[in-house]
């Protein structure tokens, strides 16, 4: 039997927002078991040209800042810099088909220009499609972000007045 339940957060998410209580002992095995990315030999693939491999390494030390990229994602952050980089071009092209646009031209031409510009913003949407899934999947979208953003430690509680009277030992009684 598969069972479904909610996705295993880290834990030191857990200790952060202090909703479970665990013995150290429980601590130290999640701890050991979880899976840390590794580091070690992430570069750009040869397949990038080398605007992308700059805007390949740029995003990477950005993420291996929050340390959240991995050697498995080499791929996927080079598959969104090749979409982003052809989102760009698709971008600069539709920009010039719309200079060029025939004027009081004769209705083919017209019919022609629209034909392009049909496949133009076609290629646009494909392209951003693709860039944006894998920004998500890596953690470069707002949404996707707050997703793995680990929370702060809440602040102790402050003392009630009544907490300090009592500490002082000012009781008459």
């Amino acid at each position: 039997m598969i069972t479904i339940g909610r996705p295993k957060e880290p834990i030191n998410l857990i200790i952060t927002k202090g909703k479970k209580h665990l013995t150290k002992s429980e601590i130290e095995e999640r701890k050991a078991t979880e899976i840390q990315p590794c580091t070690d030999h992430i570069k750009p693939p040869a397949y990038l040209t080398a605007k992308q491999k700059k805007r390949f390494q740029e995003l990477a030390e950005q993420l291996l800042k929050i340390n959240i990229l991995g050697e498995t994602d080499v791929e996927t952050l080079a598959h969104y810099v090749t979409a982003e980089d052809l989102y760009q071009q698709t971008v600069k092209d539709i920009r010039t088909a719309q200079k060029c646009k025939p004027k009081n031209g004769e209705l083919t031409d017209m019919s022609e220009w629209a034909k392009m510009m049909d496949k133009l913003d076609k290629r646009q949407e494909r392209y951003f499609k693709q860039a944006h899934t894998t920004a998500a999947s890596l953690g470069l979208t707002i949404s996707s972000r707050c997703k793995i953003v680990v929370p702060t430690a809440p602040e102790a509680p402050k003392e009630s007045k009544f907490t300090q009277f009592m500490k002082t030992g000012d009781l008459d009684v």
